[in-house]
């Protein structure tokens, strides 16, 4: 994260707006090619003249102040730069409050965040058409007639996509004609995140782009101009939308993997997809996990965006808190992975205890991979490892678009 908003702060510094001397830009390029990491606290920032607490940690460091990480080893900052061979930032005033004047660590954060919110998002697509499949479910909610008069492109799109995962799918024809929501309204509901998404991509490479300080210098008619370009709202904006997406996906994961758990409603599986059923707890530990992480993003997910209070002798009187707003998206991101995990880890088990073959090429190939990855539960073990090694698998898998 913090070697992220340092090649953020780098790039909007680079661009020469900004003032600053050259030495400073050469200094942190220098820097980005070592493993030195400076050690910034996550409080503090406002998010309204640009992440000033954060960056000045992070400036200090530079300069052999506070404290840095080397190769993963914290230790006095001096010391790292030394360890690092590099050589300490000298700053002159511009450069110093050119360094700190931005919404670097907001932006290094949402992008994180959003890359790994994506990674996700596909691997849900992937995951509900395995569970389609392995349950014998009639895919007809996926008709492209009926997503077209829809008419929301992210449900086109997404709609599209689960069909090719899906091409060469048998139902079983002992399913419901009606699944529920949590299958039959998957497009509708994934296609929503696919445009709420697409919206923060577009903020997000927007503020990649940005020269986030103030003031701006203009060579090519001598001006100096004031003004807000490090008020981090169109961050905070994002990131409580990208806070609310992660809510939906997560919900939607921790349901199917209910769905799955439950002989009620999985096609007569065993409770907890138990190997022994009565025996062993095959995957209860794991769904319990899984409502707690569902909770816990909920509970966070409270719009930070709108939490304005004044400060700094009220010229700051109206903030936008991106950073708070940013750093809890990206934690909030890992534990949708977690529980992309949950849920594949649940599908890879179904297969180990009744639940049929996947009938299409795709479902098949990807079965194929948790299975070689993931041993059956059975007799029962701690998860928390297989949990991590599905999301990785899961989220690591190129897009299908």
């Amino acid at each position: 994260m913090s070697r992220a908003a340092l090649l953020v702060r780098t790039w909007s510094l680079a661009q020469g707006a900004s003032g600053v001397s050259a030495p400073v830009v050469d200094g942190l390029a220098a820097m980005l090619a070592t493993t030195f990491v400076p050690a910034i606290p996550r409080y503090g920032s406002v998010g309204a003249s640009g992440d000033l607490i954060p960056l000045a940690y992070a400036i200090q460091a530079l300069r052999g102040r506070g404290h840095a990480y080397l190769d993963g080893s914290r230790m006095p900052a001096s010391e790292a730069l030394e360890a690092a061979r590099l050589t300490p930032l000298t700053l002159d005033g511009r450069d110093a409050l050119a360094f700190v004047n931005g919404t670097s660590l907001t932006t290094a954060a949402t992008a994180l965040a959003l890359d790994s919110v994506r990674a996700s998002h596909q691997a849900l697509q992937r995951l509900t058409c395995l569970l389609v499949d392995l349950l014998g479910c009639d895919s007809g909610f996926l008709d492209p007639n009926l997503l077209s008069a829809y008419g929301h492109p992210g449900a086109v799109g997404v709609a599209d996509g689960m069909r090719k995962t899906l091409a060469g799918t048998v139902p079983s024809g002992t399913r419901a004609l009606q699944e529920t929501y949590s299958i039959r309204c998957s497009p509708q509901l994934l296609g929503a995140a696919e445009d709420a998404l697409r919206y923060v991509d577009g903020v997000v490479e927007s503020n990649l782009r940005s020269i986030s300080d103030n003031p701006l210098f203009f060579p090519h008619n001598g001006s100096v101009v004031h003004g807000g370009n490090f008020f981090g709202q169109p961050a905070a904006f994002v990131a409580d939308m990208l806070a609310m997406v992660t809510g939906l996906l997560g919900n939607l994961a921790e349901r199917q993997l209910d769905l799955l758990v439950d002989p009620a409603r999985n096609g007569g599986l065993p409770p907890m997809l138990a190997a022994g059923p009565s025996q062993q707890h095959g995957m209860q530990g794991v769904q319990l996990a899984t409502t707690a992480f569902v909770a816990e993003i909920r509970r966070a997910a409270a719009p930070a965006s709108m939490q304005s209070l004044p400060t700094n002798l009220h010229n700051q009187d109206v903030v936008p808190f991106g950073t708070q707003a940013a750093l809890r998206s990206y934690d909030m991101a890992a534990l949708l992975r977690l529980l992309c995990g949950s849920l594949a880890v649940g599908l890879r088990q179904a297969t180990h205890v009744g639940a049929r073959r996947p009938t299409s090429p795709g479902c098949a190939a990807l079965l194929d991979a948790l299975a070689e990855s993931i041993p059956p539960i059975d007799p029962d073990r701690p998860l928390d490892a297989d949990v991590r090694t599905a999301a990785d698998l899961v989220t690591a898998m190129p897009s299908d678009s």
